[in-house]
């Protein structure tokens, strides 16, 4: 362990300030863990802009060449679509290019040795995630993960900490075809068929658990084992739909837990002849749309008091300036907590969604919910605006950004609601395209993040949103093709 703990210290990652004591101490702990669990491979990855895990793969033997040196990737992976086109000029001399990165050249991933996992569905194998940076060392401002840290640091400056839970909906449906004839093999590729394996719309009910129990057992075995701290597992409300919940930690913390969970859940179904999606709102026939429900307390960094905890009836004042911040800046946040064209299709009335920019008392319909009282230490909002494909770096930071901004600005929450979807509010954006057009137009997102990186993700989803414009509907031949 010594000679490794010298060779991970006098890498280029340590050399160039990427790592510290601890981390080497930790890294080398982990070369250890590979040692004695004879692992033959490990998954090198980073969360890429739309929240989907890329990476590559390496011997175990190569696990001290890791923490030492890092690992490059092409810088195209942060430059594409969610069709997986690239959609800047890489290969010409003019246009931009974010991150100036021309030519597919490199970026270096740097691994954090606190999320390695063994994974039990493939124990010979393991994960571990990563940071972003230039070849050189220097910070990469596309690194989500990054973007997140510096939004907790900014609130730890302020001498508070933001606290969250989980809770995720997704389907998981039986695959009658895989779509694996070379037809099939478009960009992106053509999505497989699918038939349940419960019926629906019999909301937690037991004999619809169980017959789901096989299945939902599999899944949390498996986050389980990979130390995720799952609490609840739920039949939802849709045919095939399931709800996992988390108990409480710290964002970044969460943020690596939800990778590891759309992944785990994919990637532990498809061997088993499964398909399990995240997609908000699946073109199926009788389906139900999924959320992601982020419960959020600020704390006190010093003492852990929450300083969401009511005195009274009254919320507290920090509290009503965070849901402040969040409903003002709700709208330019949406690109942040609702990233595809097909996420804004759940914003519809009286469907346990949301589709006002409001607060109430524990009311479903609202798009932040209140819980809290006098006494209780687990007080705590939820916003339930986000759909399970965000990218949870992004998604959290925009919940730190705007909330931090309703306490600077000694905001106050304006009357809660109980007709959600009734009340004379402003509604949430209608599309993909509004939601572009009110984050490129955000001063809040472009002070915090940077003009580039705003202008970086609204070029990548306006590419998705011309794609899809662009596209002749189903519905359109329905409509035309006999009329004219």
């Amino acid at each position: 362990m010594k000679q490794v703990k010298e060779q991970i210290a006098a890498g280029a990652l340590a050399r160039a300030g990427l790592l510290d004591g601890l981390t080497i101490d930790r890294a080398a702990q982990v070369v250890a863990k590979a040692e004695a669990a004879k692992l033959e491979t490990i998954r090198v990855l980073f969360t890429d802009q739309h929240g989907v895990l890329r990476g590559k793969t390496i011997v175990a033997a190569a696990l001290p060449a890791l923490f030492a040196d890092g690992l490059a990737a092409p810088s195209t992976l942060l430059l594409k679509d969610t069709s997986h086109r690239t959609v800047f000029p890489v290969w010409s001399a003019d246009g931009a290019v974010a991150g100036d990165m021309r030519g597919a050249g490199d970026i270096l991933m740097v691994p954090d040795p606190n999320t390695f996992r063994v994974l039990p569905w493939s124990p010979h194998s393991a994960w571990v995630l990563c940071d972003l940076v230039y070849k050189s060392g220097a910070p990469m401002p596309l690194c989500t993960r990054g973007i997140l840290r510096s939004a907790v640091d900014r609130l730890a400056d302020q001498g508070m900490a933001l606290v969250v839970g989980l809770e995720v909906e997704f389907h998981v449906f039986r695959i009658t075809d895989p779509v694996l004839g070379h037809g099939g093999a478009t960009m992106p590729g053509q999505p497989v068929q699918t038939e349940n394996i419960a019926q629906g719309y019999q909301f937690l009910t037991e004999r619809h658990y169980d017959a789901m129990e096989p299945v939902m057992d599999e899944l949390r075995r498996s986050c389980q084992a990979l130390g995720l701290p799952i609490r609840t597992m739920e039949v939802e409300m849709g045919p095939s739909q399931i709800e996992f919940t988390f108990d409480p930690a710290d964002p970044m913390t969460h943020a690596d837990n939800m990778m590891m969970l759309r992944t785990a859940v994919k990637e532990v179904c498809q061997r088993r002849g499964l398909h399990a999606t995240f997609m908000c709102k699946p073109n199926i026939e009788n389906t139900a749309a999924s959320g992601w429900h982020l419960h959020q307390s600020v704390v006190d960094a010093v003492t852990g008091q929450n300083l969401f905890e009511p005195q009274g009836n009254k919320i507290s004042e920090t509290c009503s300036a965070w849901i402040a911040g969040l409903l003002t800046h709700a709208a330019e946040s949406c690109l942040l907590t609702t990233p595809t064209v097909n996420g804004y299709k759940r914003y519809r009335p009286h469907q346990l969604a949301p589709n006002k920019i409001v607060w109430g008392r524990d009311n479903r319909g609202a798009m932040v919910r209140y819980l809290g009282a006098a006494g209780d230490r687990a007080s705590r909002i939820e916003n339930r605006v986000a759909e399970p494909t965000a990218n949870p770096y992004l998604f959290f930071a925009s919940q730190i950004i705007a909330g931090q901004a309703g306490i600077a600005r000694q905001m106050s929450a304006p009357a809660p609601v109980e007709d959600p979807y009734d009340a004379g509010a402003d509604p949430l954006p209608d599309s993909l395209l509004a939601a572009i057009d009110a984050f490129s137009a955000s001063d809040l997102y472009r002070a915090e993040l940077g003009g580039a990186f705003v202008d970086y993700l609204c070029d990548i989803r306006r590419a998705e949103w011309n794609r899809y414009h662009l596209t002749v509907s189903a519905w359109e031949q329905q409509e035309y093709f006999g009329l004219y």
